[in-house]
């Protein structure tokens, strides 16, 4: 059985708070809470590239490295839609992206 979904990613920094709190949380609490959602999962990159075009990068001999982080869900395209809109407000200007997927479930 195949049905249609949204894919949201949402491009952070390790830095980057909102309302007091680190905005990774304030982001999932978000996703939970108004919309129900269930399946959310966030991503640490070893390296990236901020918008000033400097490097970051993990290694031993740093330990306070801005690291970038990947918040990603995928529901359906409604919810998407909204969940989406509700964090722009969070996040910078083009840091949440989405595209159409297939879900592929048993049956």
């Amino acid at each position: 059985m195949e049905e249609q979904a949204t894919l949201v990613r949402i491009a952070l920094d390790e830095s980057d708070h909102g309302r007091r709190r680190h905005l990774m949380q304030t982001i999932l609490e978000r996703l939970r809470d108004d919309f129900a959602l269930d399946g959310v999962s966030v991503f640490r990159g070893i390296a990236g590239m901020n918008g000033q075009r400097i490097i970051h990068a993990a290694d031993l001999m740093h330990f306070d490295v801005d690291l970038p982080l990947m918040i990603e869900f995928c529901c359906p395209p409604d919810v998407a839609r909204a969940a989406a809109a509700s964090l722009t407000d969070l996040v910078p200007d083009g840091h949440v992206i989405s595209w159409p997927v297939t879900r592929h479930r048993p049956g």
